[in-house]
């Protein structure tokens, strides 16, 4: 029994000290991270190409909230005849810096000529505001918003969101690692919503040319005519 005692008190004493090793050693890895990127913002987003479908044609609410320069901005995204690039960025963000260092020369962006970049960072409160201004050219537009990271979901930086003027919805939004492949999620998007007008207008004449209009009964076999 003494023998049975002695042998799970040096179980019960590995396996404590095994534990606070991990503990130790899962402490350090917390410690390098928050040093690299205090606010955790870094890697919040893979820096991987990922434009989302299922999220696109959902409103697009204004961007209001204060600028740079002591200054109360709004910024409206709907009702244009142009589109608006959304770029929803950090002070701190690691991968941010690649996009503050490339949107310090916007003519050399090759964006389309309907495509406006504005950038929202969050509050005052969250972020840097002396480190912002040293960051963003006195040229590009910047707005201090939490409220629009909340109301487009954002779901960490560097994140990108492209809204459609004229229909006040957003048209694509992703992320990517730096700036040509975001650009290059533009164009893409530009491609499927062009697809997709092409396509309704194809359908539209196609229901025409067999007399079948606007609230035509044939629409709505369930007889629910809108």
């Amino acid at each position: 029994m003494a023998a049975l005692v002695a042998i799970l008190t040096v179980v019960v004493a590995l396996l404590t000290l095994l534990v606070a090793g991990l503990l130790r050693s899962h402490a350090e890895i917390l410690r390098r991270l928050h040093a690299l990127d205090p606010d955790g913002s870094a890697g919040a987003v893979p820096p991987t190409i990922a434009m989302s479908a299922t999220r696109t044609g959902r409103a697009a609410p204004d961007l209001a909230g204060a600028g740079l320069r002591d200054d109360v901005v709004h910024v409206a995204v709907t009702g244009r005849s142009t589109r608006t690039l959304i770029a929803f960025l950090s002070s701190s963000c690691l991968t941010c810096q690649t996009f503050w260092d490339a949107f310090r020369d916007v003519g050399a962006l090759d964006l389309p000529d309907d495509v406006r970049l504005v950038v929202a960072t969050k509050d005052a409160a969250e972020e840097s505001e002396s480190a912002l201004r040293r960051l963003a050219e006195p040229h590009l537009p910047v707005v201090m918003s939490t409220a629009a990271w909340i109301d487009y979901e954002v779901p960490g930086s560097p994140y990108f969101v492209l809204v459609h003027g004229e229909s006040g919805r957003v048209e694509g939004e992703g992320t990517g690692a730096d700036w040509p492949q975001v650009r290059n999620l533009i164009v893409q998007a530009a491609v499927d919503g062009n697809g997709r007008d092409a396509r309704e207008a194809r359908i539209d004449r196609e229901l025409l040319a067999h007399g079948i209009g606007p609230g035509d009964p044939a629409l709505y076999p369930q007889g629910n005519e809108q």
